[in-house]
């Protein structure tokens, strides 16, 4: 089968995009578009998530991640104050770092009615501090002399999107590849809670309750995966649809791509996300060398 790479698919948008004059209708049906088929492929990303290999984890797995998240969305809202970057934009690139990646993004970004040009810089920060994470951690790793269990679980914390944790952990090892598996789905997991308390703040500000319909749709597609063995069969078929849904809304919303827009919002945002996956990483790699010998 196929497989389109997401990042060339965002890439291929932006530079079509340049050839479009910035009343082209093909702009905002893009947009319309995207939104749409981005909810669909998060539902249908569902059947990757089995919950009984969460559950395998136990209740260490859930607190470790649940602290990990909660220090990420402190020190996101304390960085959003002191760039002074735009809450929506912050608040995607917090969410991407803290659960997983583009996939997180993309759930959240609905919830939150965020533009196309902060989901396209989101995701695009995401992608790039991915390749460098792929790259640098099996090194530094190998250097500190981790344990298989120390890098599944460091990777698997500090790492934003599945696919490089799995890039990572699999670089260095089986058991490093079990243990990062297994941690970031039970860390991908506070999708669903996250987003939905995202959905109750906001309806104190303007009285309603938006609510992300499609997570329970990932949800309920998540449960039925787990527990409904025949099932499995397709697996591999809704995933492949769900990833290049993806790269689809990512042409999409390279698309969208303004270029006076993007020069509006300036550098802040990878400052930002740059600054946030490091202290992530160096944070969680500092607890893991000197507290979990394992």
């Amino acid at each position: 089968m196929l497989n389109i790479s997401p990042q060339w698919s965002l890439l291929a948008g932006i530079v079509f995009s340049l050839f479009l004059k910035s009343s082209n209708p093909l702009h905002q049906k893009a947009k319309s578009l995207s939104s749409r088929l981005l909810q669909i492929s998060v539902i249908l990303l569902g059947s990757a998530l089995n919950f009984n290999h969460v559950l395998k984890q136990g209740a260490e797995g859930v607190l470790i991640t649940l602290f990990s998240i909660s220090i990420i969305f402190l020190f996101g809202y304390l960085g959003i104050k002191l760039l002074k970057l735009d809450r929506t934009q912050g608040t995607l690139i917090t969410m991407g770092t803290a659960i997983c990646g583009g996939s997180a993004i993309a759930a959240l970004s609905p919830v939150l009615s965020a533009d196309s040009i902060a989901v396209t810089i989101s995701i695009g920060i995401v992608f790039l501090l991915n390749a460098v994470s792929v790259f640098i951690f099996p090194s530094v790793g190998e250097y500190l002399s981790l344990t298989q269990d120390q890098f599944g679980l460091w990777s698997a914390l500090a790492i934003h999107d599945t696919s490089a944790v799995v890039a990572s952990a699999s670089i260095y090892g089986e058991r490093a590849l079990q243990v990062a598996s297994t941690v970031k789905l039970t860390r991908a997991l506070w999708i669903i809670p996250i987003t939905l308390i995202f959905s109750v703040a906001l309806s104190k500000k303007d009285k309603r309750v938006p609510i992300p319909w499609f997570i329970f749709g990932f949800l309920a597609l998540s449960l039925a995966f787990t527990f409904i063995g025949p099932l499995n069969n397709c697996k591999d078929i809704f995933l492949y649809l769900s990833k290049q849904g993806f790269a689809i809304t990512l042409f999409l919303i390279g698309l969208t791509f303004r270029l006076d827009k993007i020069k509006k919002v300036g550098i802040r945002p990878f400052i930002f996300g740059t600054a946030l996956w490091i202290l992530v990483s160096v944070g969680s790699l500092y607890y893991i060398y000197n507290f979990q010998n394992i």
